[in-house]
């Protein structure tokens, strides 16, 4: 579907939960938030009829989020059901890869097209620091098994001044020796999230090219985002930047946000979204209607910079 500025929606972010096993400090205090009730959150059945639905209008694409999502059960059965949906094109699913490595064959099984798995360090100490008591050897296990599935796998790596920044290189060493993509992103004012305290991608991007003075652009689709991909020549491995704050894609977003107590958000910037849950007791021409009214509303850009007036939920909350 295209929205009011021309651009093609095509992707939808699903949140399945606000439930999440880690306290990543940019996320959600050490104490955690109030959890919503589950009979506040959509139930499977409800999220696989708005997909049946965005199908329709020409949503294709879709990645299953949380919070965590694999600490609600049944995520896979979603998954399966999903690439079912005609018109579907492809499911993925974000992760912070605790419980993974459990679910790996089953997602295969059920068809899932990729994995984004988030990891801020390779250093197990500073790993748990970050994620408020995390393990690192179960993502990095989950990594492996990942790719011996052949799964499309990326890594998600969010840097912080004083806390990771020293890991840049580390993480570029490891996506050319595991062949995958990683992913450095800028840390958005939201929920939690202090802009100040993390680095552009322009500084990371210094970094990089000081080790690897070889690296180039990559020009090749690594998905449906927005990131711009960087390549040493003969690895198969490469760098990706997703900069929200120093060089805004607005004008390519091709993406809304379902969270997961049903509420579209059709930026990630901005608290307001349209209610599906008006929409979910009437027929699927309401519900169609609905979709297609957050489409129009997309706004054109995000105002990320004046903070005042950005989205002051966790993360967890709308779907990470």
């Amino acid at each position: 579907m295209i929205d009011s500025y021309g651009r093609t929606i095509n992707y939808m972010r699903i949140s399945v939960t606000d439930r999440c096993d880690l306290r990543c400090r940019y996320c959600m205090p050490a104490e955690g938030i109030e959890k919503v009730s589950m009979s506040k959150i959509l139930t499977y059945e409800e999220i696989l009829r708005i997909c049946r639905v965005a199908a329709e209008i020409g949503i294709s694409r879709f990645k299953i989020t949380g919070g965590e999502p694999l600490v609600r059960k049944g995520c896979t059965s979603l998954v399966r059901e999903m690439k079912q949906i005609p018109g579907v094109e492809q499911v993925t699913l974000t992760t912070n890869g605790q419980q993974l490595a459990e679910t790996v064959d089953e997602l295969a099984e059920a068809g899932i097209d990729g994995l984004n798995i988030s990891m801020d360090s390779l250093r197990e100490d500073r790993y748990s620091l970050i994620t408020g008591g995390g393990k690192l050897d179960k993502t990095l296990r989950a990594i492996d098994k990942s790719i011996d599935a052949g799964i499309r796998t990326k890594v998600n790596c969010l840097l912080q001044k004083r806390v990771n920044e020293d890991e840049i290189l580390d993480f570029a060493a490891f996506a050319f020796e595991k062949g995958i993509d990683v992913r450095f992103i800028e840390i958005m004012p939201v929920g939690y999230g202090n802009p100040d305290a993390g680095l552009s991608n322009d500084e990371v991007l210094a970094v990089l090219k000081e080790r690897y003075p070889q690296l180039e652009q990559d020009e090749t689709v690594h998905g449906n985002g927005p990131a711009v991909y960087y390549k040493l020549p003969g690895e198969d491995g490469t760098i990706g930047l997703i900069s929200a704050m120093n060089h805004s894609f607005c004008n390519r977003c091709n993406r809304i946000r379902l969270t997961s107590q049903g509420l579209i958000k059709p930026c990630l910037c901005y608290e307001d979204g349209v209610d599906l849950r008006r929409a979910l007791a009437e027929d699927d021409d309401a519900l169609k209607a609905a979709l297609e009214e957050a489409v129009r509303n997309k706004p054109a850009g995000h105002s990320f910079h004046d903070r005042a007036s950005v989205e002051h939920r966790a993360m967890s909350q709308i779907g990470g």
